[in-house]
């Protein structure tokens, strides 16, 4: 299977730049992945495509700062850092650009020495095992010098830094969004409970696999980054409810979607946490979900090619040209698909 299959021609001038004043005012298109039929709404009108009884499947991870801007000891040369994953207590995987000048041994320091790092290895991926020193405690020190760490695709500055979190995040480790889940608003996800929908929040911390693409010719040869994800008992208990009682399983975005297939056996899914990089990709067989809410995806990226396993490439791709020709919104601050 070519990389080039997933192709689609997007204007630039469609790629989302910064978020609606009002989340849940972003426009959703509906496709059935049956007929491929295609309607179009606004999100705050999900509760019409649900069913009492149906589950919504949302990823509570939280964003943290994870964008680094420092400088190399010797030469003061600029370094950008984007935390991927912590290993343990101050040692973590890195994005480093430029890459080339990070050889191991390397000293950045960040904040006018307020915080340093030590470049001890590199990664397979391309990435940088780094060690970091600092005084007091980590996550008060990069939520100082530390930005979100926001898509390259966005040139314009973001005002509130919550917009880029989802109303319902809590576990924090993300270096990005689970950006299907920023249309919720408390409202609609009220709403949605009130109408017998059953809601669970599961927790992948999104790394590496947002960033990097693909870079093989052939989709088989691609390998997915390792994400580290959990699921308690209250959301097995609801998502397991829902499979035993005829209900849809509907994963709120891809991140949601590829931890409940890591999770899934014959009996649903089991509590549990661990790292998954599993790749899904067309011919895959699904076994837990029935629909997935999503946002418009970079062409030949892992992500189209998920939701082209879920529904048919060609069905999706004919949705991304009509989304082109109505000119919706795309990419994290776009509009969202509802695929049933």
């Amino acid at each position: 299977m070519k990389v080039k299959d997933f192709y689609y021609n997007l204007p630039e001038g469609l790629i989302a730049q910064k978020p609606l004043d009002q989340r849940d005012m972003s426009r959703l298109m509906i496709v059935d992945r049956n007929t491929g039929e295609i309607k179009h709404g606004v999100f705050s009108g999900l509760t019409e495509h649900l069913e009492p009884g149906d589950c919504l499947v949302l990823n509570d991870t939280r964003v943290i700062p994870a964008r680094l801007i420092g400088h190399k000891q010797n030469t003061g040369g600029k370094m950008e850092f984007v935390l991927l994953r912590r290993i343990e207590q101050d040692l973590w995987e890195v994005m480093v650009k430029p890459g080339r000048r990070a050889k191991v041994g390397t000293r950045i320091s960040f904040g006018e020495g307020r915080l340093k790092a030590e470049v001890l290895d590199n990664t397979p991926a391309g990435c940088r095992i780094v060690r970091f020193e600092y005084q007091g405690i980590f996550e008060e020190v990069l939520d100082t010098l530390g930005t979100m760490p926001l898509p390259p695709y966005i040139k314009e500055k973001l005002e509130d830094p919550e917009r880029y979190q989802t109303v319902y995040s809590r576990e924090e480790g993300s270096a990005a969004a689970p950006t299907a889940g920023l249309h919720f608003t408390g409202d609609l996800l009220q709403a949605i409970e009130q109408k017998g929908v059953k809601t669970a929040y599961i927790t992948l911390h999104v790394g590496l696999g947002t960033f990097r693409p693909v870079k093989t010719k052939e989709v088989e040869n691609h390998k997915m980054h390792s994400e580290y994800y959990r699921i308690g008992d209250k959301a097995c208990q609801a998502i397991n409810g829902a499979i035993n009682g005829g209900g849809r399983i509907i994963a709120v975005g891809t991140t949601s979607c590829r931890t409940l297939e890591t999770a899934a056996s014959e009996n649903g899914v089991a509590p549990g946490d661990g790292w998954t990089d599993i790749f899904i990709y067309p011919g895959y067989n699904f076994k837990i979900i029935d629909g997935i809410i999503t946002n418009f995806h970079l062409p030949e990226s892992t992500l189209i090619m998920l939701v082209s396993a879920f529904a048919g490439r060609d069905k999706i791709l004919e949705a991304y040209r009509a989304a082109v020709e109505e000119k919706y919104r795309f990419f994290s601050f776009g509009d969202a698909m509802f695929v049933k």
